[in-house]
């Protein structure tokens, strides 16, 4: 990202990144979350400060997804539950998604579950490799991968359902037998596997879900998909939004019905708009604030 900030804590549309990861696991029955932290690790346990059901676990070295995971291990001992691993830059996740997740571990008995989607842009993602009968076999990171491997369009999306004293016991097994020598959290279906467990892959997420942010550019794309989902929520609730393409709302906005948003309007925090409204044009509004019903703002 070229920013003293770490990645998790950059803003999109009102909200940080992370917060949307948060809220599509609480959307999908998750009562607690445990967040890895690592870069700038106090920016990040400040900036969650006031999500009460977040804990804390710390990578200091950054050896693989695999042993970020490992750092949660005391969070985890004693669950007998499900656990969800999730990635916190990739805030297009929806609730619905993960709850698929849950419901496909739970109906199949399976030790893991690992959500895929399906795109002919896999550059730099993680294959998921099936058998002669489509059962999963195993997950090939990109820079591993055969030049038949990286055709394949399946892609892991780094979203996980694991039982959790199976992750454990998989999880000291580990290995980095890959060419970066780190600790692959994609290894532990393999593992498991191998220890006659049941995995399956299961492809009930989109790509644009499994988009993660690593720079500037991808930072606005995923931007602009949640902006065309605030302006479309609002549209159809009865907001008229004149030119959308030239409109900035943020998710904590709320607008009444019949309410007219003018071009280059950019509205910011939490902004409480009644109804019968005109905003616009070329008008900016920072909350706190709540405009009456039947105002004009120009």
């Amino acid at each position: 990202m070229k920013s003293e900030a770490p990645k998790v804590l950059h803003p999109v549309c009102g909200r940080m990144m992370i917060e949307y990861v948060i809220d599509a696991a609480r959307s999908a029955g998750v009562e607690k979350l445990i967040v890895i932290v690592g870069h700038r690790a106090d920016m990040v346990r400040e900036a969650l400060s006031g999500h009460d059901d977040v804990v804390f676990a710390e990578q200091v070295e950054q050896n693989g997804t695999g042993h970020a995971v490992m750092m949660a291990e005391s969070e985890l001992q004693g669950h007998d539950g499900s656990v969800l691993i999730l990635a916190g830059d990739t805030p297009l996740l929806q609730g619905g998604s993960l709850k698929a997740l849950l419901d496909a571990q739970t109906q199949h008995n399976a030790a893991c579950v690992i959500g895929t989607a399906d795109t002919h842009n896999n550059e730099g993602l993680g294959r998921v490799v099936r058998n002669a009968d489509g059962d999963f076999e195993c997950i090939v990171e990109h820079k591993d991968a055969t030049a038949d491997q990286r055709r394949i369009t399946e892609i892991n999306t780094g979203c996980y359902a694991f039982n959790s004293p199976l992750l454990l016991t998989s999880l000291q097994k580990l290995k980095p037998n890959n060419v970066q020598a780190e600790y692959y959290l994609t290894d532990c279906p393999r593992i498991l596997m191998d220890d006659g467990h049941h995995v399956a892959a299961s492809c009930s997420l989109t790509i644009q879900e499994a988009i993660g942010v690593n720079n500037r550019i991808q930072l606005a794309e995923v931007r602009q998909h949640i902006q065309d989902r605030v302006q479309n929520e609002l549209m159809l609730s009865g907001v008229t939004i004149v030119d959308p393409g030239q409109t900035s709302i943020d998710v904590a906005v709320t607008i009444g019905s019949d309410t007219v948003i003018k071009p280059g309007v950019v509205l910011e925090g939490e902004v409480n708009i009644g109804a019968n409204c005109t905003i616009g044009p070329n008008t900016h509004l920072v909350g706190p604030q709540t405009i009456a019903d039947g105002s004009a703002v120009a």
